[in-house]
């Protein structure tokens, strides 16, 4: 990552000069006057390159005046005023930035008050791509985040703007949403989203729902056309990111939770033949209760029993799934329903053992497919399966010890791979850049190309009326377009050449870019300017309708 990293940077205002030109991921940012950088620790150990990443944020505190929201009128003064000084901007093109906040940032009540609906979405964008400075956006709203992708024209004054809209949308002063704020540019926020894709941000390192929600934002938003093509582009290439790693590397296999791995033990210890009718018994449906309920349901089992004190808890659940067959009893019927299963699963927190050797020995056997033995998987602690228990030859005892040996191997695990996902993210960084990259010659090209024919149609016309038409014939007349356009398709063949910059050979970013300028200044194309005017007219004009 950028030098930054792990730093906070507090802006000074509407009037701090711009970032130059794009950065490299490897170039640290040049902080204008007026920047203070301060250090602060990352959220989790490593580096970006080659390892587990530390903190990907470069969380940023913005001194944003907080003011009542523009009329239309001021709105657009501002961007005519944007207009006039077009020039100040020529070194900055549009950046891609990432702004939001996550589980590692902000507490759960931030995170709920900024939570944008899925139904929402749509309506979001719009208003974000009305800003002034905002020319794309995307938003993506999990339980575990909430992120706001944008391409702006401005640095600091689409940071400012999507900032300030979040501040309204959600209630929550700027003063108090900076603090948890982080912001990312340009291949830094590129890369964000790549491995917030491939899971590597997530709090279970390589979980796969992160994916799928990444798939929903390009589908929402390609159906209210909000997406516009760097933020569908890039969103599609974190999809193609995040299988990747997925299928390569194989992160996501092992479970990396104590109730995750209670279940994926019990799944182990029954012949694979068995499953589908295996009896389910949880006692307890408080969190960790609720969570083997849910990962029992991922392995496909469609009826589980739930021994709890209360039906409350047990209706929530229900609720939650209703696909699946959950039947209530109450702590009274605890032993009945052991009876019932061939697999119990204990979590609660009662400080007294809940089976003892002689309950467990007024069982009736299991049945002789599954081994003719109980089993009894407690994650309680204190333990609810008495260590007396374990003696019985028709049951089998396991406890949070025996599951933290196997969480941890696979933590290990989870997190190599990780590290090698840090390498297929690069690549299709690269890909990604590469593609950005091409776009920004592409109105040079056209611009010359257009150049050159305007000057080949006047000369010719030229020399065909010297010639005049009474002298010419359908094949002269061909021969000498045919010549003309060669001559010209020769001459632009280097400099369109040299104007490639979409990663197929040696030629560096900067050399590609040099040469654009250069052609810009020999034939006084303007392309920058233009493109840029361009852009702000149409945000005018949007602003007046």
């Amino acid at each position: 990552m950028a030098a930054v990293s792990g730093s906070v940077i507090s802006f000074p205002g509407p009037k701090a000069a711009p970032f130059l030109r794009r950065k490299s991921s490897n170039a640290p940012f040049s902080a204008s006057p007026g920047f203070r950088l301060v250090p602060r620790a990352p959220v989790y150990a490593g580096n970006r390159r080659g390892k587990v990443r530390g903190s990907p944020r470069c969380e940023a505190m913005v001194d944003l005046v907080e003011a009542r929201t523009p009329s239309r009128a001021s709105s657009v003064s501002a961007l005519e005023q944007f207009k006039i000084s077009a020039d100040r901007y020529m070194k900055e093109r549009s950046s891609i930035a990432v702004i939001g906040l996550s589980v590692h940032t902000a507490p759960v009540e931030m995170r709920e008050k900024l939570a944008v609906p899925e139904a929402q979405w749509p309506r979001a964008i719009e208003e974000l791509c009305s800003l002034n400075h905002v020319e794309e956006a995307a938003v993506l709203s999990t339980c575990n985040r909430m992120e706001i992708y944008v391409v702006i024209l401005s640095w600091h004054r689409g940071i400012r703007e999507v900032t300030e809209w979040m501040a309204k949308t959600s209630g929550i002063p700027v003063s108090e949403l900076q603090q948890h704020l982080f912001m990312l540019r340009d291949s830094d926020a590129t890369r964000h989203l790549f491995e917030v894709s491939a899971g590597l941000d997530s709090l279970v390192l390589g979980e796969g729902q992160i994916l799928a929600q990444v798939k929903q934002v390009v589908r929402v938003g390609q159906g209210s056309r909000g997406l516009g093509k760097n933020i569908d582009r890039m969103f599609k290439d974190a999809i193609t990111a995040g299988k990747r790693v997925r299928s390569e590397t194989n992160i996501s296999s092992g479970a990396v939770s104590v109730s995750s791995a209670a279940v994926e033990l019990a799944l182990m210890k029954l012949p694979k033949c068995y499953l589908p009718s295996a009896r389910m018994l949880v006692i307890g449906a408080g969190k960790m209760g609720k969570l083997v309920i849910k990962h029992l349901v991922a392995k496909g089992c469609k009826r589980i029993m739930v021994v709890n004190r209360s039906v409350g808890k047990v209706d929530a659940i229900c609720e939650e799934m209703k696909d699946v067959e959950i039947i209530f009893r109450p702590f009274t019927n605890m032993l009945p329903s052991a009876a019932e299963a061939d697999v119990v699963f204990t979590s609660t927190a009662s400080e007294t053992p809940l089976f003892l050797k002689e309950h467990v020995e007024g069982l009736p056997p299991v049945s002789d497919a599954i081994g003719a033995a109980r089993l009894f998987i407690d994650i309680s602690v204190p333990r609810n399966v008495g260590s007396c228990v374990s003696d019985l030859e028709y049951a089998r005892v396991y406890n949070v010890d025996d599951l933290k040996e196997v969480v941890e191997a696979n933590k290990e695990y989870r997190l190599r791979k990780a590290m090698e996902a840090q390498a297929i993210i690069t690549q299709e960084l690269k890909r990604f850049e590469a593609w950005r990259d091409s776009l920004e010659t592409v109105p040079t090209i056209k611009k010359l190309r257009s150049y050159a024919d305007r000057i080949k149609a006047s000369e010719l016309e030229k020399c065909l009326q010297k010639i005049g038409d009474d002298a010419l014939t359908k094949k002269m007349r061909r021969a000498i377009e045919e010549l003309s356009s060669g001559i010209v398709n020769k001459l632009l063949h280097g400099p369109l050449q040299h104007l490639r910059c979409d990663g197929s050979d040696s030629r560096t970013l900067d050399e590609t870019l040099g040469n654009m300028h250069a052609l810009n200044r020999m034939f006084s194309l303007d392309t920058e300017k233009a493109i840029l005017e361009q852009k702000i007219k149409a945000k005018v004009e949007k602003s007046r309708s």
